[in-house]
């Protein structure tokens, strides 16, 4: 009769080692695939940025420092791919800013805002904008699932001596988080 209870309390371990180091794999699998994700977005994106840099070029001869910034902020955040989300989310978010500043000297072209092949890419880099943004939520989000169930009791127990590891957030850009302040006087 002991030998049945001790077997079967070895039993109930073993099954619940076993589920807790099956949702650890799930829930790294996932995040593995939601930060895949991010990179497909970002390499559309990476890819629609010269296009734009050509279709400009000709328009704004002279702001060639805005085309170089933006051409090398692509370069860096095609090189901080293989780095890690921290690495890669700050070089996305200086590449971010080199396109703000395109977008806001295109504003002083008429002919250049005009042009169709322009607003067609504007409205391409927009849209793939918004798929990185819910990219990156769904990865984040992924990322606490997955931070929390480590940290949690039993988990915690399994997961350190198996190797799973907390994993990085994929942070947005600093400008982002700010308030926009709004003035409604009439001055």
């Amino acid at each position: 009769m002991e030998l049945i209870i001790i077997l079967a309390i070895v039993a109930v371990i073993v099954v619940g080692f076993i589920l807790i180091y099956n949702g650890l794999v799930t829930k790294r699998n996932r995040i593995d695939e939601a930060f895949a994700q991010i990179e497909v977005q970002l390499k559309r994106r990476h890819d629609l940025i010269p296009n734009l840099v050509q279709a400009v070029k000709g328009y704004m001869g002279f702001e060639q420092d805005v085309l170089t910034r933006v051409t090398e902020a692509r370069a860096s955040a095609v090189a901080a791919g293989s780095q890690g989300p921290a690495q890669q989310a700050q070089a996305e978010n200086a590449l971010t800013g080199a396109l703000r500043s395109l977008f806001a000297v295109v504003e002083n072209y008429p002919d250049l805002k005009a042009s169709t092949n322009v607003m067609q890419l504007q409205e391409e880099l927009t849209t793939t904008e918004n798929q990185i943004s819910f990219s990156r939520q769904h990865y984040n989000a992924t990322v606490l699932d997955y931070n929390n169930t480590l940290q949690t009791i039993p988990n915690v127990l399994v997961a350190g001596p198996l190797g799973f590891a907390k994993r990085e957030f994929f942070d947005a850009e600093p400008e982002a988080e700010a308030v926009p302040t709004v003035d409604l006087s009439l001055s």
